[in-house]
């Protein structure tokens, strides 16, 4: 190692270079391994996202809500990952690189000169377990830190692989009921069409069960997403569906039945209330979304007469609406800040509280087929003679 002011910058490299390769290394360990929430605010991953997903939602925005803005925006959880991958991987390779550099590059060569960049090759074809051979590391010391480099690497592409299984698993599960939420409150979902679909068939009782499914789910929505934030940039199978709207429509509905009904139904809808408002609160803190306001109400008078009434066709034995009132309008701050705050961020839009056309993805399949091609497929019969298929009505 040099020595004089020459040796003491070398000491100061060797230093930016231990710092650089510990700091990536707890950054993976706190993003990958470790299940639980990070509070510290200095993170690589942090500042990845802030900087990637700024220009990012810029440019989609250009783009008017619909098919377009939603396939571009599609792309950023999946391409994020492997670019913070391909970040991860590229800081360890110049934190070893810099650490060789600083050593005085002690490492054989055959007829080249040895500068930074055969420094920076030594520790990329170490990284990836190359081992190509035509640049060697000399002395106990490189030999030493090439090695460590050399399992380094190894174990950091085994973690990478192992974890893209788990985060791949924990999408699919809370996509799973946004689906089946298309039968039960259409798409985009609506707290009014979810009552309306279940008065319908005089089951309140299985509203109660599904809310209660739904209190898992959002728990499972607030750890899953907690441990890996970047869960929230996934975007759902159909443009009207997003993980977003279905936790707002579940809080809507526990919102509309705590505050006018009573029974057992009300005592399930606090808990999944719940839960469903831990979670958004806890993943807009983590996303570092600042609760706001939003200028236009969801909730028109008009609608939440309209929103009473189905209430009150379920049979559920009813609050005063004065007293109702006062209590929705408490909830609706507990949480609707919160989701604002998260929609304007991940420009996920709201599902509104009724539609008056509430319209099924499962039915949207044979929407742009002719009345005759419609027939048709009524007339083809399988081998017992049950037609195949039924247009709904």
């Amino acid at each position: 190692m040099p020595q004089g002011k020459d040796g003491i910058m070398a000491v100061g490299f060797l230093l930016i270079s231990v710092v650089l390769i510990a700091g990536v290394l707890w950054d993976t360990f706190e993003t990958i391994i470790l299940p639980r929430r990070v509070t510290r605010r200095f993170r690589l991953p942090r500042l990845f996202y802030r900087a990637t997903w700024v220009p990012w939602s810029a440019l989609a925005r250009h783009e008017p809500a619909g098919n377009r803005r939603e396939s571009f925006l599609s792309f950023f959880g999946p391409l994020s990952l492997l670019l913070l991958f391909g970040a991860w991987a590229l800081s360890l390779i110049l934190g070893f690189a810099i650490f060789h550099w600083a050593m005085g590059s002690p490492i054989n060569v055959h007829n080249e000169t040895v500068n930074f960049w055969t420094d920076l090759y030594l520790s990329g074809t170490t990284f990836f377990t190359l081992g190509l051979g035509d640049v060697t590391p000399r002395g106990d010391i490189a030999r030493t830190v090439t090695v460590i480099e050399s399992g380094v690497g190894f174990g950091f592409l085994a973690i990478v692989i192992a974890y893209l299984p788990v985060l791949y698993g924990a999408f699919s599960r809370r996509e799973v009921s946004i689906s089946r939420m298309d039968a039960h409150a259409g798409s985009p979902p609506t707290a009014g069409e979810l009552l309306q679909r279940h008065i319908q068939g005089q089951n309140v009782q299985a509203l109660g069960q599904y809310l209660h499914d739904w209190e898992s789910w959002a728990a499972e929505l607030m750890e899953s997403h907690l441990s890996y934030p970047v869960l929230c940039y996934f975007r759902s199978q159909h443009t009207n569906q997003s993980w977003l709207a279905a936790l707002a429509t579940i809080l809507d509905t526990c919102a509309l039945i705590i505050a006018y009904a009573d029974g057992g139904v009300r005592w399930q809808a606090k808990m999944t209330f719940a839960i469903s408002r831990h979670a958004v609160v806890d993943l807009a803190e983590v996303l570092g979304a600042l609760p706001r306001a939003r200028k236009i109400d969801r909730l028109p008078p008009a609608d939440l007469g309209r929103l009473r009434t189905l209430l009150t066709a379920t049979g559920i034995p009813l609050r005063s609406s004065v007293e109702g009132d006062r209590k929705l309008e408490h909830l609706r701050q507990m949480y609707e800040p919160y989701i604002n705050t998260l929609s304007d961020r991940l420009l996920m839009p709201l599902p509104p509280w009724t539609l008056a056309k509430p319209m099924d993805n499962w039915r949207a399949r044979f929407r742009n087929l002719s009345a005759s091609r419609l027939r048709e497929m009524e007339e083809d019969k399988d081998l017992s003679g049950t037609p195949i298929y039924r247009e709904p009505h």
